[in-house]
């Protein structure tokens, strides 16, 4: 699926890349994540991987516990090629589950914490892994279907574990205070702490891993049906950290780099972005266990000076909202990311005016491990666009006959580079659907290049809606009216009508009381055609949204 032959794509973006930029990527200097770590933590032992409630480990420190769980895996049995699931936030035991489970020959499955016992099941009995990694606050989740799950063994993380003194406070807290935890421990699972009791003495055996093994099961969200597993090998994700290293490597300070990685690792983006990529260089995240907490998340930006900040619209327009973000030192940083959902440009424009940066905003999926394309470094405004496909990455836009269309006109964004992933898992007539005959992977967005070379995302294919024969894209719309001055999130969606077949509603999340339905829709008539204008205005206090921040328009849909 990685191979490149086939059709040959025009690469219009190529002449508009900045200077020093390789068209195609370098020479990964390691095959595998297992090399890569390897020789990160010789190079930089005494160098800080990961800060969590103040907290640091090293990287020989974080690597001492990532051996410790390698070696407890094979003591249990665990062999080469099986899978081992961890389903925590962004404590600091999960880069070292995470690495150990690599160590071992193994392959991750990344879990969202915030399944329901349902959708727990079901990505678990899909992937089969021998041993979950869970945090204890949501021991629940899993008990509820214990006996479902194809598990050997279940392991459970506190969220001070690896964290020294101050992660008993952390634990009391957690448990007693703000009782996070149920009293009673799951029968049969085990503590953490005494996975790395147990592994005092042991030591791990070198498995050999190549290149073309299975890394990682990243699941999709599921918004289009049942999740799927999409298989990253090794040299997907290594791929994608050179490309990223290539495009962005050239623009940042020396010295070791801090990265805020508020998107939970479990999620691809800062898999990839907020941990591996900083491995690369020798840097560190400093883990954000829970940014909904826009207080706590402010508190801890202003005691420690970062570099690189990575999130989602919704999470920079939270922080840029908060009344204490100005007093956060925002000259140390040299980039700001956006990716997992559209940005818009008012709350560009915001954080632009609060931290004197411009949002980069970039382009991927959980199949690509996963970014594509990601704007220059080197912008001074924040641009509408996702920016340009990174070095050996090929962008075609295809019409539904799976023709190219010409540069200017909207299709499917179909894309294939070294990133690609191997397949779904499991799921040959999935792959195979996803896929077009020469190679290229059918993403589901709508887009276009423009005349400079930039990809532009219109919107989700599924979430096009259909008025009277015209279409009307969700994000068009959304952006018109987070310009409103007492609209603090909108999200839209379409309805059936029975007169033009759909209707556009919006779903808006208002700054006061005072903001009404005749005052919106007026504001969208001076803006917006009448037909994109939405029929309905829907108030509520909150939009529902994915753990990573993004809208879940599907479920705004089922209420209607």
């Amino acid at each position: 699926m990685n191979a490149t032959a086939g059709t040959v794509v025009a690469r219009p973006w190529l002449a508009h890349y900045p200077p020093g930029r390789p068209a195609e990527m370098s020479e990964p200097p390691y095959p595998t994540l297992v090399d890569l770590w390897r020789g990160a933590r010789e190079k930089y032992g005494d160098r800080i991987v990961a800060e969590s409630f103040g907290a640091t480990l090293t990287y020989e420190k974080l690597g001492q516990a990532a051996d410790k769980v390698a070696a407890w895996l094979q003591s249990q049995g665990f062999r080469k090629g099986e899978r081992a699931a961890i389903m925590a936030p962004n404590v600091m035991a999960y880069p070292a589950v995470m690495l150990g489970i690599l160590l071992a020959g193994g392959v991750v499955v990344n879990v969202n914490p915030l399944y329901t016992s349902r959708e727990l099941e079901s990505q678990l009995t899909d992937s089969t892994p021998r041993v979950l990694f869970v945090l204890e606050n949501f021991g629940e989740t899993v008990a509820a279907v214990r006996e479902k799950l194809p598990l050997e063994t279940i392991v459970l993380l506190a969220p001070g574990d690896l964290i020294g003194l101050k992660g008993h406070l952390v634990n009391f807290i957690s448990r007693h205070v703000k009782k996070n935890v149920p009293e009673a421990p799951m029968a049969g699972a085990i503590a953490f702490s005494q996975v790395l009791a147990e592994a005092r003495n042991l030591r791990p055996t070198p498995v050999s891993v190549s290149k073309d093994d299975l890394a990682v099961l990243q699941y999709t969200g599921g918004t289009t049906g049942k999740a799927k597993g999409a298989m990253l090998l090794h040299r997907n994700i290594i791929a994608n950290i050179q490309q990223v290293q290539d495009w962005a490597g050239p623009d940042l300070p020396e010295g070791p780099l801090v990265m805020v990685a508020a998107l939970p690792l479990y999620h691809i983006f800062a898999f990839t972005a907020c941990f591996w990529f900083q491995v690369l260089q020798g840097g560190s995240s400093l883990l954000i266990v829970n940014p909904r907490d826009i207080a706590g998340f402010v508190k801890t930006l202003q005691k420690r000076r970062f570099h690189i900040f990575a999130g989602v619209n919704t999470l920079y327009n939270a922080l840029a909202d908060h009344p204490d973000i100005k007093k956060v030192d925002f000259s140390g940083v040299a980039l700001c990311i956006a990716g997992g959902m559209a940005m818009q440009a008012a709350v560009a424009r915001k954080w632009r005016d609060l931290t004197g940066k411009p949002v980069l905003e970039g382009y991927g999926l959980s199949e690509t491990s996963p970014v594509l394309c990601v704007n220059r470094p080197d912008i001074e405004e924040f641009t509408g666009t996702v920016g340009y496909p990174v070095p050996s990455t090929e962008i075609s836009i295809r019409n539904a006959q799976g023709e190219d269309v010409p540069q200017g006109e909207t299709g499917e964004i179909c894309a294939r580079g070294p990133q690609l992933m191997a397949g779904y898992w499991d799921r040959p007539m999935a792959t195979a659907d996803a896929m077009t005959p020469d190679g290229f992977f059918r993403t589901g967005d709508v887009g276009m290049i423009l005349p400079n070379g930039q990809i532009k995302i219109v919107d989700r294919l599924k979430d096009l809606i259909i008025v009277s024969g015209f279409n009307v894209y969700p994000n068009e719309v959304e952006d018109v009216l987070i310009e409103h001055p007492e609209v603090r999130e909108v999200a839209v969606v379409g309805r059936a009508s029975t007169a033009s077949g759909e209707e556009v509603v919006a779903f808006v999340v208002a700054r006061g009381a005072g903001l009404t339905e005749e005052v919106l829709r007026a504001f969208c008539r001076e803006r917006l055609t009448g037909y994109k204008t939405p029929r309905s205005f829907i108030f509520r206090d909150e939009l529902p949204k994915t753990n990573v921040g993004k809208v879940l328009r599907r479920s705004l849909k089922e209420m209607l």
